[in-house]
């Protein structure tokens, strides 16, 4: 069984457009979109887009949850919730140290719901045996991304990389979208994800004031984390997020390059 790991920006919209299309075989009848609950609104309303499309070629795109990632930490900091996958965020501590929280929500909020819904498609409960390579996940990585490629920890599961294999990169994907009229969409990723580099972080600020302030509050919210040495901050300068001077040249670190799994950010 093929299936995509749609993470609902420019390069998993590309792969599976191109699937559906007839560009790339065989085509998947699924492609399945982990939601975390905390994408920006933009993206949802560009997903109902791409699931009425790709319907239109056969392919059926489906939503898988754990939970809302940002209403459990809030859950958290309440103490109505004992444990949530950490977020990296960045560390401050009193002896003025900087250090990253281990990253687990890619793990809990994408990678597990989608072999969740994997198993449900073949019909095997939670601990029911798959057959080795009975599934091909293809994983929309670029060529300009290549160093995010992992093979699959799952011996049931292939890792397929259809982009690399067409040699595109994320300037390949834009034009090949455009090419065929269709909207190019916006990066997919948390509101308040601590990867941002200040281009998405300033570009939020000027363009989606609400969601900057949400992520702004969230930010404040963290500072003290239960059991966590240090304060947490979501911007790298361990600075609060609405102190932060995202007009200066600080530099861009593509977090997501070197952290993400190909299930966030693509």
């Amino acid at each position: 069984m093929h299936v995509i790991s749609l993470g609902a920006g420019v390069q998993s919209t590309t792969m599976l457009l191109m699937a559906a299309r007839g560009e790339i075989e065989p085509k998947p009848k699924y492609a399945i979109f982990a939601d975390t609950g905390w994408e920006p609104l933009h993206v949802y309303e560009y997903l109902k887009w791409l699931e009425k499309e790709a319907a239109k070629h056969g392919v059926q795109v489906i939503r898988v949850s754990n939970g809302n990632i940002r209403d459990d930490v809030y859950d958290h900091l309440r103490g109505d919730k004992k444990r949530i996958a950490s977020m990296p965020f960045f560390t401050l501590d009193e002896n003025g140290e900087k250090g990253m929280v281990m990253r687990q929500c890619t793990q809990e909020y994408k990678i597990a719901p989608i072999h969740r819904e994997v198993r449900r498609l073949l019909g095997v409960g939670p601990r029911g045996r798959i057959p080795e390579g009975a599934v091909v996940m293809w994983m929309g990585i670029s060529l300009d991304e290549i160093e995010r490629m992992k093979p699959s920890r799952k011996k049931w599961m292939e890792h397929r990389f259809p982009l690399i294999e067409k040699n595109m990169d994320r300037v390949a994907c834009t034009t090949w979208l455009r090419r065929n009229r269709y909207r190019v969409p916006p990066k997919s990723s948390c509101i308040g994800c601590p990867f941002h580099d200040d281009i998405a972080w300033l570009e939020l600020k000027r363009n989606n004031p609400e969601e900057w302030m949400e992520a702004v509050y969230f930010d404040r919210k963290i500072r003290n984390l239960p059991k966590l040495k240090g304060q947490a901050f979501l911007h790298r300068s361990c600075v609060p997020l609405e102190e932060v001077d995202l007009s200066e040249n600080q530099g861009t670190l593509d977090l997501f390059a070197n952290e993400c799994e190909g299930h966030c950010g693509l």
